[in-house]
């Protein structure tokens, strides 16, 4: 398979940006706490993610969401902080991506639907063992705050695809050369 350059070019041009919004965002402090688990924080990260996954395909996506692991991995030195925040974003766009391709172009309800049910699907497998093992808490728990983690995860979620979108869609009206022929 033959990658183009300019889909390269773009991949690491937001797999930049999630790297400035990230550092932006923690040093400024402008993550937002969920009022209800302020450890969770509301960030723009997965915003460059979804743009990749728009312009170029899952592929580009998933590079993406690596160098978001990375980039808050070197930042905080907190491995599982960096897994589930990549892990978070990934599991959104996979969905999306997967709802895409399942009903094409007509209606992007399933899409959405998909991206928001994947991540919280992936996170809630994820933060369980976390919670339990990881920090210590009891499994009961865990388990009673599920249904908070799974609300901050779908308002997450709603971020990362609204906010890829609404920039996605400005680029193709916009700046129309640097959406490829066949996303158009």
């Amino acid at each position: 398979m033959e990658i183009r350059t300019d889909t390269i070019t773009r991949t690491a041009m937001l797999s930049a940006l999630v790297v400035v919004l990230d550092y932006a965002m923690k040093f400024s402090g402008l993550k937002v706490p969920f009022p209800w688990l302020p450890f969770l924080k509301f960030d723009l990260t997965g915003v460059p993610v979804m743009i990749s996954t728009l312009t170029d395909g899952l592929k580009p996506g998933t590079f993406t969401s690596m160098i978001a692991f990375l980039a808050i991995l070197i930042r905080s030195g907190d491995l599982v902080g960096a897994w589930m925040k990549a892990s978070a974003e990934f599991s959104t766009v996979l969905g999306f991506h997967i709802g895409r391709k399942i009903k094409p172009k007509s209606s992007l309800v399933v899409a959405y639907l998909l991206g928001f049910a994947i991540r919280i699907v992936v996170m809630f497998v994820q933060t369980i063992p976390v919670f339990t093992a990881y920090y210590g808490m009891p499994l009961n728990a865990a388990l009673a705050i599920s249904p908070l983690v799974a609300t901050f995860n779908l308002i997450q979620g709603a971020i990362t695809i609204y906010g890829g979108i609404l920039i996605y869609e400005s680029f193709k009206k916009r700046v129309p050369s640097m959406i490829p022929e066949e996303q158009k």
